[in-house]
């Protein structure tokens, strides 16, 4: 296919044309971290998860502390905007600017020191929450606010931002939890500071100098505006709008300065207050006729004093539901178009469960252990959910995170959906923090016309006074920044707007810190990401990307900047490998996403399908397809990976690697006529160095003979449950022919006549995964017509390679369309698990002896695609205990991990989970991967253990034997 041109930047889209070469240079000189002033970089950090779009000047990822002061030293002295940036997941836009980008998430991140006695830690800025009250847990503490985004929102940010989250309930806000903090001026000033009893303001100001300076400015503004602090302040417990300035009645310039926004000072420590968890915990699910009658309702239930006090409408499970996210505890919740859900705790069982048994009394449903864990990953995945519905039009935010008084919560949301209604945005979903009177909602607003940017003005600010009238805050948790900074004044007033100018000019007279944003703020109706001359390129592609309008450019703007890709702690989950390790904001998902938007739309990215910076981005990319099922949006990285490899080298020469082992199906075809000699030629490193493979790994061995042939002669016995198809891929008959043959013998045993296809026949994966669509179409085409015959006539498709059957249940039909063949082979293909589950139920063969421990790589494409329940069960009845690795991708991912560019990152995968807990695995303890790729990467790193497929296990069982233990 022929190069297709993306369009040339235009004026709005424009990088700053100053020139910043000096900068550069003064920067790599003092600062031992990454600096980035390159497209891709910029590209990645222009945006956060807000409206707003405003490339930066550069990112520095400081090494520690001391290097992040040198940055700012340097920044000072050649006078440039600076902002710091945490987790980069802000909706107000407040994480993005014209700025050099303070990024502390890569590598200044840990618990410096813990006070068990005192409940306090030192925390660095970049460290994400998860993974400090994992540290805290040794001493059964924690940090009270828990942010949606926990798993990966990081402490500076939190402090930045002033964060609450459910929890807050319980714990109030951050700024209720900092104890201190170490800050440092734009201009060098270095100290810690906290609250100052008036003896300590005395000694401070008596010693003189800038540190005197500061505070003296800030008592006498305190002073000058104590009765608009006192007055215009709502006495609400989730006041985020604005600068904490009644703290300063203390002079606790810590809190006074939580929730600036990077607008004040950079924060290089904090000291926060760790709170004890209660042991036990239980929530209680109260239903009601609607939302707003379920907002009437919160302060009897509050008075039970619960730890979180959420509510949500029908239309976010709805939502959930139409995008297949995990929703089965929804089946317990009690009847009603609206819910509260009550989160309570105690020290004891019997205490809890009486406090549920209260709140609950005849109308209320109490969820204990698994169902609360489920329920409330239901509600975290909400913003996400919301903001990309399957039928609806996009939502955004911009007016998502408004407070009122618990006590007007119902007439509140009365008012706010006759405002929506008004505007034609009825069709969103409200939800929220309402035990604090915090409301939630993504709205369908059309930022993409004058008109609908006009309407977008008109709501927020109409908006902005039906919340203050009804003694609210603009901002209930995700600041203000740029979506909410302009409207301050209605909630404020003028004159509290002059002292907020004048506290941020006590630490950064030059407006320097993040500029444009909370004060002097840019209008909330520019900047936009999107805007009135959004017209992003339309490229023919290859996939249809059916969920996206048939647009890659609206693929590339699904993103929605929630930032579930950046988890540091193996949980289970496979997105994002790369991201993982490098902990680099371009080989995250979100990150990669950010530069195929600039891409499509021209800008910083102006060479379209031939850009370098989104090649060496999306380098790293394992295609794993991890975030297809990890990411609350479903981003599919891997399809859009293979998209633009296409079109990248179209017309050009391919990296080596794609050419050997891209065409492996086609090799392996070949190497069949000699496989000795195959096999001899693959050992020299030579060969190897000319294929593209890293001279360090050891290529996998080619089959004596071609099991398919054989299979082809053979005649399997009738069965009495039927014919299946046995998919023969190309991996496993090449390298693996026992696995084929265990398959065979277990699906006779159980009852099946095998059949296997006429002539050999490839899902094209290797293709794909190299971008070659056109050879990848071509190989589909033919492998459809060949079993057309097989699934019309109703047979299910077993797979064996997990790579290889998630193609026939995903990447198919993204490419053929609405082909009725290609969608029969997707509905009828299986894993050999979920074929035994589902048509041989009986058929429960079992290991002898007691039963055997195993460690499972469960493969991507089982988790992303497949499904991995089937698998447990039958190994569960096979005799097995399985115990699966924390991390999910075992990081050789086909080709990408063969070759000696990607050797680090692809070992690095292995080593978070997968190949420590193979080593450390007791004598006797099986070992299992169902993917080639999974059992390469075991077999290479030497580990002593040999490891299997589930069909060897199962044969074993069949027959009798002892697991088939390496």
């Amino acid at each position: 296919m022929a190069v297709i041109s993306l369009p040339t930047p235009t004026a709005r889209r424009s990088a700053p044309a100053t020139d910043y070469a000096a900068l550069e240079r003064a920067l790599r000189k003092s600062v031992r971290g990454d600096v980035r002033f390159d497209e891709g970089a910029r590209a990645a950090y222009s945006t956060d998860a807000s409206n707003y779009r405003q490339v930066p000047i550069a990112v520095v990822c400081p090494l520690d502390v001391d290097d992040a002061v040198a940055a700012v030293r340097v920044c000072h002295e050649h006078d440039v905007p600076l902002l710091n940036r945490g987790g980069g997941t802000s909706l107000g836009g407040e994480c993005c600017n014209v700025a050099v980008v303070l990024d502390w998430t890569k590598h200044v991140h840990g618990v410096e020191s813990v006070d068990p006695d005192a409940r306090t830690a030192i925390i660095l800025p970049g460290t994400p929450l998860d993974d400090v009250n994992a540290v805290l847990a040794e001493h059964d503490l924690i940090i009270g606010p828990k942010p949606a985004t926990h798993s990966h929102c990081t402490i500076g940010g939190m402090a930045g931002n002033n964060s609450c989250g459910a929890t807050a309930q319980w714990s109030g806000t951050t700024a209720q939890n900092v104890s201190r903090l170490e800050i440092l001026t734009y201009d060098g000033l270095r100290m810690w500071v906290g609250a100052a009893s008036p003896e300590e303001l005395g000694r401070i100001l008596a010693e003189g100098g800038r540190k005197a300076e500061i505070y003296r400015a800030l008592r006498d503004l305190r002073d000058r505006y104590a009765e608009q602090i006192a007055t215009r302040f709502p006495d609400i417990p989730r006041r985020i709008s604005g600068y904490n300035l009644p703290y300063l009645s203390d002079m606790n310039l810590a809190r006074a300065l939580v929730g600036t926004e990077s607008t004040c000072v950079t924060v290089l420590r904090v000291e926060m207050n760790l709170m004890r968890p209660p042991k036990e915990k239980a929530t209680v699910v109260l239903g009601y006729s609607d939302i707003a009658a379920a907002a009437d309702a919160v302060p009897d239930v509050a008075s039970h004093n619960p730890i979180q006090l959420e509510g949500v409408d029908e239309k976010l499970f709805r939502y959930e539901r139409e995008e297949h996210r995990p929703t089965e505890v929804l089946k317990f919740l009690p009847e009603g178009r609206a819910w509260l859900v009550a989160e309570l705790g105690a020290d004891t069982t019997a205490e809890v469960e009486a406090k549920a048994r209260e709140l609950a009394g005849e109308r209320g449903v109490i969820l204990e252990g698994e169902q609360q864990e489920r329920l409330s990953k239901v509600r975290e995945a909400a913003l996400a959910t919301t903001a990309r519905t399957p039928n609806g039009p996009d939502a955004w935010p911009g007016w998502e995170d408004s407070a009122v008084d618990p006590a007007r919560l119902g007439d509140y949301l009365r008012a706010l959906r006759d405002l929506l209604d008004e505007y034609g945005y009825g069709a969103t979903s409200l939800y929220g923090h309402f035990g604090h009177g915090c409301v939630h909602c993504s709205i369908p607003f059309d930022l993409t016309s004058k008109d609908g940017i006009a309407a977008y003005r008109s709501f927020v600010t109409r908006a902005a006074r039906l919340c203050v009238e009804h003694g609210g805050s603009l901002s209930g948790e995700h600041g203000d920044g740029q979506a909410r900074g302009e409207l301050l004044s209605i909630m404020f007033g003028d004159e509290l707007i002059r002292a907020f100018e004048e506290f941020k000019a006590v630490f950064d007279p030059r407006n320097r810190m993040n500029p444009g944003k909370v004060v002097h703020a840019r209008p909330l109706d520019v900047d936009l990401r999107l805007g009135s001359d959004y017209a992003p390129a339309q490229p023919a592609t290859h996939f249809g990307y059916h969920e996206d309008d048939g647009s890659f450019a609206r693929a590339a703007l699904r993103c929605a900047g929630v930032g579930e890709c950046r988890r540091s702690a193996p949980d289970g989950g496979v997105m994002c490998p790369s991201y993982q390790v490098t902990r680099d904001e371009e080989h995250s998902t979100r990150g990669r996403a950010r530069l195929l938007f600039e891409m499509v739309n021209g800008g910083v990215i102006d060479d379209g399908w031939r850009s370098a910076a989104v090649r060496d981005s999306l380098d790293l990319c394992l295609a794993c397809k991890g975030c297809r099922s990890d990411c609350p949006v479903q981003v599919d990285m891997a399809t859009y990976k293979a998209e633009f490899l296409s079109h990248h080298y179209a017309g050009r020469i391919r990296p080596r690697d794609h050419y050997s082992l891209g065409w492996l199906p086609a090799v392996a075809q070949v190497a069949a006529l000699a496989p000795g000699t195959a096999n001899a030629v693959a050992r020299i490193p030579l060969a190897k160095r000319l294929a593209g493979i890293d001279p360090q790994r050891s290529a996998p061995r080619f089959a004596r003979a071609r099991i398919d042939r054989w299979l082809r002669k053979r005649k399997s016995p009738p069965g009495t449950r039927g014919q299946v198809l046995l998919f023969t891929d190309s991996f496993t008959t090449a390298f693996s022919p026992s696995i084929v043959a265990a398959a065979v013998g277990v699906l006779e045993t159980a009852g099946f006549e095998v059949v296997v296809p006429p002539k050999a026949v490839c899902c094209g994966l290797t293709w794909i995964s190299t971008g070659q669509l056109g050879i990848a179409e071509r190989v589909l085409r033919r492998t459809v017509g060949t079993l057309a015959p097989y699934v019309r006539a109703g047979l299910p498709v077993v797979g064996l390679e997990p790579s290889c059957t998630a193609v026939f249940r995903s990447d198919l039909s993204e490419m053929f369309g609405r082909d009725q063949d290609a969608d029969r082979l997707a509905r009828q293909t299986r894993t050999l698990a979920e074929l035994l589950v589902d048509r041989a139920p009986d058929f429960r063969p079992r290991l002898p002896g007691d039963p055997v421990r195993a460690i499972v790589q469960k493969h991507c494409h089982h988790h992303a695609i497949l499904g991995f329940d089937a698998d447990r069960q039958v190994l569960r009845q096979t005799g097995v205990d399985v115990t699966e690795p924390a991390s999910g991708c075992c990081g050789l991912a086909g080709n990408f991990g063969m070759t000696r560019e990607h050797r680090d990152v692809s070992l690095a995968c292995a080593e978070r989970s997968l190949l420590p807990a193979v080593r450390d695995a007791a004598p006797g303890t099986l070992v299992l991967a169902d993917g080639f790729s999974c059992r390469t990467q075991i077999d290479d790193a030497h580990t002593g253990r040999k490891p299997r497929h589930l069909a060897e296990v199962l044969h074993a069982a069949v027959r009798g034997s002892r697991a088939p233990v390496g």
